[in-house]
């Protein structure tokens, strides 16, 4: 399995300053093989990591379940 590493600071501000989502480019990363994404921050510390699907529908089922567990952990803060 590859295995890539990605400043999350970095990572999010160019989304915002491209204004796209993490989804999008992930969908661009798609290959033949899983892959697993590693976000660290800014001391090189494993904040969390992802493993890549290496197709488009398994990432779309993904991405609503995160939707979903994000959402609900919003809700639960209110």
């Amino acid at each position: 399995m590859e295995i890539i590493q990605i400043k999350a600071s970095s990572f999010f501000e160019l989304l915002k300053m491209k204004d796209t989502s993490m989804w999008e480019i992930f969908a661009q990363m798609l290959g033949e093989k899983e892959k697993e994404v590693i976000f660290l921050d800014d001391e090189e510390k494993i904040l969390f990591n992802y493993i890549l699907p290496n197709n488009l529908k398994q990432l779309n089922e993904d991405r609503e379940k995160f939707s979903k567990e994000y959402s609900d952990k919003l809700s639960g803060l209110n």
